[in-house]
């Protein structure tokens, strides 16, 4: 199975799992609840953070070099999630035909990925700024539920509590993907409310919990774990503590998020919610203000898609354009702002500056493909000065998000690699080949290390970092990503490129990914040469 994040995406298990009672529901963690004890005792530390408020940093017009410093504090955060988690199944494949029983598409199925989703996705979503976090919610006694509790207990920094409710369905959403365009989703769920003893034994682990973290966050998709009266009581508990509470909520009765330090609706469910229209910034601004007074919030934060977000509090009312360039998929955006907005306050970034965080965020996730987190490393990229030529240099996982969103876009990706150690006009023969053989050239590149096995303890002549920053230099080049294997099969297996190039001083059969790219179905062509030269070394040299 091909994962495009193998860290919250793990293949799924197939063992069967045993049935448990509504009564016996236990927690997910690694250990048991102790005999004597009714809560656990999260690892989950409250780590300190530099004194970093915002009284330091004024959130109104932060310089790059300050939003970065507040970046980087995120990764200090403990932030304590409770709500509905589900899977979140992709299924990928190519539809070639129609089928012969009914006018409908055949996908023929290439990989499945599964992540956690809800507020799994929260805490995916969390771990990505290096917070820690704790998460409490209740799973079925089902194989999703298996699933699920090893995806999220997989994640570092993540003391899970998933309890475990017998005879309940976990929610799952499956959804089949061809050419970067949705063709179905299928989901399985209820929404009951959980079993009453069930929901007061996840309060009781919940309140044990926010005494070991900053901020407490409780995600509501309207799946049952936060019906009735459980978020009041969660939020009287966190208050007891002295925690702040950030609600993403779902629905139209606010009443039951009474008191909360900060809501999260987007747009229409804050029409719904107040009750009044939200056709322009300012009926937005005056529809959050009549439900922050009417329930008491310290704070509202509006979604608002392409718009951007708003924040209206007790003194205030601002908004923050978007800061996407580009939209691909907003599928889990609101979880992203709930994320970096929480990590903020949990580090104690004042509101307007974890908000525009928060904004950043949403933006960056938009631009990738898929249910995507923005990490610490997408965040200080957005805010760096360098130039898109630099840009082109990523890691290895950046470069599977950017060809899915160009697959998503319909181009066709070409893929070489080598180790371009003093480059000359036999390699910039190649790379132009190449791109002219498809839309989108994706260059691997040696490591330092690994052209020393290739070529020799003399080289390479320049490091892995001057050769990389050398080819994105070139408009042959789209993105350049560096390897540390011998070979650049595992690169190939996982970008899967419709092309694969390589110059003619090889054969086909000699080509490392060859058999690979043919088995979905790419092509493996070969780059005439340059008279006198060949693809890996100038004429001045003998090759070997």
């Amino acid at each position: 199975m091909n994962q495009i994040d193998p860290q919250p995406a793990i293949e799924l298990p197939q063992a069967d799992r045993s049935a448990a009672e509504p009564e016996a529901a236990v927690p997910a963690a690694a250990d048991a609840l102790p005999p004597d004890r009714s809560t656990p005792d999260p690892s989950t530390p409250n780590r300190a953070a530099p004194d970093l408020a915002a009284s330091d940093l004024a959130a109104s017009d932060l310089a790059a070099p300050d939003l970065a410093a507040a970046v980087r504090l995120l990764s200090h955060a403990s932030v304590l999630v409770i709500g509905d988690v589900m899977l979140d199944r992709y299924i990928y494949g190519q539809v070639t035909r129609i089928s012969p029983e009914a006018p409908v598409p055949i996908l023929s199925v290439e990989r499945e990925i599964a992540y956690p989703g809800g507020a799994g996705n929260v805490v995916r979503n969390l771990t990505a700024v290096g917070a820690a976090v704790a998460l409490v919610s209740v799973v079925g006694d089902d194989l999703a539920g298996s699933d699920l509790t090893g995806l999220v207990g997989g994640q570092p920094g993540v003391e899970p509590w998933l309890l475990v409710q017998g005879g309940r369905t976990t929610t799952m959403k499956t959804r089949l993907v061809a050419g970067g365009h949705h063709l179905l989703r299928t989901d399985r769920e209820v929404t009951t409310p959980v079993h009453p003893r069930l929901a007061d034994r996840m309060i009781s682990i919940a309140s044990d919990a926010m005494a070991a973290t900053g901020v407490t966050v409780l995600s509501d998709y309207q799946k049952g774990l936060l019906a009735g009266d459980v978020a009041a009581r969660l939020i009287a508990a966190a208050h007891g503590l002295g925690r702040k509470v950030i609600v993403d909520p779902k629905g139209s009765d606010y009443a039951r998020y009474a008191g909360a330090d900060v809501v999260i609706p987007n747009r229409r469910d804050l029409g719904e919610g107040a009750g009044l229209p939200v056709d322009d910034e300012a009926s937005v601004i005056a529809a959050a203000r009549a439900l922050r007074e009417r329930h008491g919030f310290g704070a509202v934060v509006v979604t608002e898609g392409s718009a951007g977000m708003t924040l209206v509090d007790a003194t205030t009312a601002r908004h923050f354009p978007a800061e996407a360039a580009e939209v691909y998929d907003v599928s889990g955006a609101g979880d992203t702002v709930t994320a970096v907005l929480a990590a903020g306050l949990a580090v104690k970034l004042e509101l307007p500056l974890a908000v525009r965080l928060a904004n950043l965020a949403a933006g960056i996730v938009v631009g990738k493909v898929g249910t995507a987190v923005a990490r610490e490393a997408d965040l200080l990229a957005a805010l760096s000065p360098q130039g898109g030529t630099l840009r082109k240099v990523v890691s290895r996982r950046a470069a599977l998000e950017q060809v899915e969103r160009w697959r998503h876009q319909g181009y066709r990706v070409g893929f070489t690699n080598g180790c371009f150690d003093m480059l000359h006009p036999g390699h910039v023969h190649l790379l132009e080949t190449a791109r002219d053989a498809c839309e989108r050239l994706v260059v691997g590149l040696n490591d330092d290390a690994g052209t020393r096995r290739l070529k020799g303890a003399t080289r390479p002549v320049q490091p892995e970092a001057v050769r990389a920053a050398v080819l994105a230099g070139l408009p042959s080049v789209d993105l350049v990503t560096v390897f540390d294997e011998d070979t650049p099969a595992a690169l190939i297996e996982a970008l899967r490129p419709d092309v694969l190039m390589k110059g003619a001083d090889y054969t086909l059969d000699a080509v490392v990914g060859a058999e690979q790219v043919r088995s979905w179905g790419g092509r493996v062509l070969l780059a005439d040469l340059l008279p006198g030269q060949t693809a890996t070394v100038g004429p001045e040299r003998p090759r070997g």
